[in-house]
């Protein structure tokens, strides 16, 4: 047996992160020695922490996978997600080891087919967790093109998997609708958005990893083949709950932006008599929840890549996430409102009305190829006639 490979993966309590651990672990836990390392032995926000752990572990390969909160401030966005991925890249470089940055479709602006290259105008405008993730990107492009620095950055739409500790992004979507706290629709028909796979984005960042002549420099939109309408989505995570709402009427968007600032206000009030309130991050988004942002898979699709679960889609996933979220959430003393059992046949009955293309997406994933014990025993009778 050969020397393991050593991995630094920045990011390792998240759902990203834990999910690549998680797999290097599992599958190649005798070739590689993946490392997360907690903020107390390398924060990301410390240029010195950077150059120290790496420098005494000496890695074959750097992954980041760490974010700041969705409602962070200015400085502590700029540092965990613009200085410390480009510290952690100069690192890289002077080890002349890969960088695999994980960044976001917040960079893109809304549209179809977006490709790699369509990337925002960078503007002081912009959200803070936008702009620093685009920072981001735009030096490591240059450090590429003048650096020589051996990179790949990955960027993901809406993320979706289980293991995830935090609520936000598509988890806090699909909180709000277990809670019953969303009555209606807060979008409008026919607004697609792209979703990315975190269980199978470990895939590929080994296959990345093992054919650098092919990766190295380029940036990916990693997410599935097929974009999703926000209105189907929530509507059959709904029939899967078995819940009464949110109820099939479109909030139109001045209705909800005027009650985004009436929010703001109110939060405002709040704050000034002491009481600690502060507005859902993932409002700073409420525009794109009435906008397409559809990431184009074309590049992914034509390089080597193959992918391992082709037929999985956030709806085939559904059942399994909702039965993980439910049940966690219960535990936590976070939800109570949903029923203790779910009626299987309701919930399909429900989504036959609202989604039947997740129903042959489903029955695709499981399965539509000749039953393997009829096919044997149909062979063994003709192979028995044939004797005969």
């Amino acid at each position: 047996m050969g020397t393991k490979k050593i991995g630094i993966l920045i990011g390792g309590s998240g759902l990203i992160g834990g999910t690549i651990v998680n797999f290097y672990k599992t599958r190649y836990s005798d070739t590689v020695d993946i490392r997360a390392p907690s903020s107390k032995k390398l924060s990301i926000r410390e240029e010195k922490d950077i150059r120290h752990y790496l420098t005494d572990v000496n890695p074959d390969f750097v992954i980041n996978a760490a974010m700041a909160s969705l409602g962070s401030d200015g400085q502590l966005a700029y540092e965990v997600n613009y200085l410390g991925p480009v510290n952690l890249a100069r690192a890289a470089n002077a080890l002349n080891i890969p960088y695999i940055h994980i960044s976001s479709s917040a960079t893109m602006p809304a549209g179809e087919d977006l490709r790699e290259e369509d990337t925002l105008p960078l503007t002081p405008q912009l959200s803070n967790y936008a702009k620093s993730k685009l920072m981001a990107e735009l030096t490591l492009r240059r450090m590429a093109a003048e650096e020589g620095l051996d990179y790949t950055c990955i960027r993901l739409a809406i993320v979706y998997g289980a293991h995830d500790h935090k609520i936000q992004g598509f988890h806090r979507m699909f909180f709000s609708i277990a809670d019953e706290s969303m009555p209606v629709l807060f979008t409008k028909r026919h607004t697609f958005h792209s979703y990315s796979n975190a269980r199978k984005l470990p895939f590929f960042i080994h296959h990345v990893l093992a054919n650098r002549a092919e990766f190295s420099g380029r940036t990916y939109n990693f997410v599935d083949k097929n974009p999703v309408e926000l209105a189907t989505l929530i509507l059959t995570i709904k029939s899967y709950l078995q819940l009464n709402q949110p109820r099939e009427i479109y909030v139109p968007y001045w209705l909800a932006k005027g009650g985004k600032k009436s929010l703001d206000v109110l939060l405002k009030v709040l704050r000034r008599i002491g009481l600690k309130a502060s507005m859902p991050p993932e409002l700073m988004f409420l525009d794109s929840f009435y906008k397409p942002q559809t990431l184009s898979s074309r590049r992914l699709q034509q390089s080597s890549f193959v992918d391992p679960k082709p037929n999985e889609t956030i709806f085939t996933r559904l059942p399994e996430l909702v039965i993980y979220y439910l049940t966690r959430w219960s535990h936590e003393n976070l939800i109570s409102t949903f029923p203790d059992c779910l009626d299987p046949d309701k919930s399909i009955n429900q989504t036959f009305s609202h989604n039947p293309e997740h129903l042959i997406e489903k029955v695709h994933a499981q399965g539509i190829g000749p039953f393997p014990d009829m096919k044997k025993k149909v062979g063994l009778t003709r192979d028995t006639a044939t004797t005969n």
